[in-house]
C-alpha cells in the first residue's frame, strides 16, 4: 500500500496545531513546513518555521483546551492539497470555529505554503 503525501503532510500539519509543547511544536513545526515554508490566513502571512510555529502559539495560547482536526476527507493532486478542519474543545465537544486549508507540497514532500480561510468565528475573537 503506497502512502499519500497530501495525507502524510496533513497529518503532521495537525501535530504541529496539536503540539503540547513549545519545543514539540519547534520540531512539529520543522517537520511539517520546508525551511523557507508560508502559512497565510485572514489573521496572519508568515513565512519561515519560527514565524509559523509563533503563529501556532498565538492560537493555542486564544484557545487553550481546544484541538485542531481533520473534518471530513482530504484531497489533492499536482502537488496540492485541500482539506476543511474544525477547532474542538476538549472539555465539551463545541466546535466554535471551522475552517478550510489549501496546501502546496514542497519537492521533499513538506508543506511549502498554506493557504487557510476561517468559516466559523466566534463573535469577538
Amino acid at each position: 500500500m503506497s502512502v499519500n503525501p497530501y495525507e502524510t503532510a496533513v497529518t503532521r500539519y495537525f501535530e504541529a496545531w496539536n503540539a503540547p509543547s513549545a519545543d514539540a511544536r519547534t520540531k512539529a513545526v520543522a517537520a511539517a513546513w520546508s525551511e523557507d515554508g508560508g502559512y497565510t490566513d485572514p489573521l496572519a502571512d508568515v513565512s519561515g518555521q519560527e514565524a509559523i510555529a509563533a503563529v501556532v502559539a498565538g492560537a493555542r495560547e486564544q484557545f487553550p483546551g481546544f484541538t485542531f482536526r481533520l473534518a471530513g476527507t482530504v484531497d489533492g493532486h499536482h502537488g496540492v492539497a485541500r482539506f476543511g478542519w474544525e477547532l474542538v474543545s476538549d472539555a465539551d465537544g463545541s466546535v466554535p470555529v471551522t475552517g478550510s486549508d489549501v496546501l502546496t507540497l514542497a519537492g521533499d514532500g513538506r508543506i511549502d505554503r498554506v493557504y487557510g480561510f476561517l468559516d466559523r468565528v466566534p463573535t469577538g475573537a
